[in-house]
């Protein structure tokens, strides 16, 4: 099974920007869709965006405009760029293969800090 790696966060003003990265361990060209998701303390994790193999995207309404999802099938890397970040995107964020429901097998995440 892949193994995923996120890294990339940190902490910036509102109004910045932040490129996250999400590396697999293996063939990332074998898996159709690749996604991100994010959860802030408190709240439950959500859906921010996704990107399959053809390079078809889709974005949570809350970030559409603002944020970027790519992928690099020969560098098994999948890269989220995010600008005009705000204070409500502070989040940990993690990206995983597919959307479906019962995926347990979540990294690490890396962690977003957005200050006012």
């Amino acid at each position: 099974q892949v193994q995923l790696v996120e890294s990339g966060g940190g902490v910036v003003q509102a109004g910045g920007s932040l490129r996250l990265s999400c590396a697999a361990s293996s063939n990332l060209f074998s898996i159709n869709t690749m996604s991100w998701y994010r959860q802030a303390p408190g709240t439950q994790r959500e859906l921010v965006a996704i990107i399959t193999r053809g390079g078809s995207t889709d974005y949570a309404d809350a970030v559409k405009g603002r944020f970027t999802i790519s992928r690099d099938n020969a560098k098994d890397t999948v890269h989220l760029q995010m600008n005009s970040l705000k204070p409500e995107d502070t989040a940990v964020y993690y990206c995983r293969p597919g959307t479906g429901l019962g995926y347990v097998n979540w990294g690490q995440g890396t962690q977003v800090t957005v200050s006012s």
